[in-house]
């Protein structure tokens, strides 16, 4: 059985990551109050095979039950129930523009005076324990909701298997760096391919530009000092247990250098065995 927790900040796509979900098979839940997961449980082991992968979305819409979240977490474990629990994250403004947009309230708002920056921050402290506790965290801020949703078909659409999944982002520093980030390379010190007319209004998948950016010593150096670097690393996050990994390389705007380095990175690992997603933030996104 796949069993995954969808929790997060309200307003940051845990409808596109239901729709995500479901297009790839599971069985989706929205808005389950926390005690009712070990009954959900029960029910999917006593289908008999017709459901074999849930999804079910948890959070402070459940109101004054959602307090209890971690305990029955933790039911749910000594039950001997697999699970993975995914943290949809957003940063305040853009959660606060998204609820201008619709016009939705937010659903600590039950009274009339209750600001929605006080709203959104509240939620946030409610939600820190289940943060601390989540196998895979997503910050859609910079996200459309097709990224978003490629993103979570990319991470369970071949299910939950023992180990890590690595994602290689790319990203531009001026567009902020993406905040689920667990580590962060700055490839701005290489020379760039947007100084060159041809190449320009190419991207870092376009061969031209891999081989612009590669053909220098200083890429070459760097790449290998950094998938050294990674090679050391990774065995080591592996060996403590984590779930998902998100190594970002940043250029100026995300279109050529970090691109080309996300792929190498994507490639090298890929070469090895390990779950690899890619993906690439700001490759069209406008100066």
């Amino acid at each position: 059985m796949e069993f995954i927790i969808i929790t997060g900040m309200s307003g940051a796509g845990k409808s596109q990551a239901v729709d995500a979900l479901e297009d790839i098979g599971f069985y989706c839940v929205d808005n389950v109050p926390p005690s009712m997961l070990v009954k959900f449980a029960e029910l999917v082991g006593h289908s008999q095979g017709a459901i074999t992968k849930i999804a079910l979305v948890v959070d402070v819409r459940s109101q004054g039950m959602f307090s209890d979240f971690l305990g029955c977490i933790e039911d749910l474990r000594a039950a001997g129930y697999p699970f993975q629990i995914m943290f949809l994250n957003c940063d305040d403004k853009v959660l606060s523009n998204r609820y201008k947009e619709t016009r939705r309230r937010h659903p600590l708002q039950t009274e009339e005076w209750v600001a929605l920056s006080e709203a959104i921050k509240r939620e946030r402290e409610l939600l820190e324990p289940a943060l601390k506790k989540s196998h895979y965290t997503i910050d859609s801020s910079m996200l459309s909701a097709l990224q978003l949703k490629d993103r979570i078909r990319q991470l369970f659409s071949d299910g939950m298997e023992p180990g890590m999944v690595i994602t290689c982002m790319s990203f531009g520093f001026q567009f902020g760096i993406p905040s689920d980030s667990d580590l962060v390379f700055d490839v701005r010190c290489l020379p760039n391919p947007f100084y060159v007319e041809e190449l320009k209004n190419l991207a870092g998948i376009d061969e031209p530009v891999r081989a612009f950016v590669m053909d220098h010593r200083e890429s070459r150096n760097l790449a290998d000092k950094l998938l050294g670097l990674l090679d050391y690393l990774i065995p080591l996050y592996i060996k403590e247990g984590k779930s998902q990994l998100v190594i970002s390389t940043g250029c100026t705007g995300g279109k050529h250098r970090s691109v080309v380095f996300a792929e190498l990175i994507a490639a090298h690992f890929g070469a090895k065995g390990l779950p690899i997603n890619i993906s690439h933030r700001d490759i069209t996104r406008k100066k």
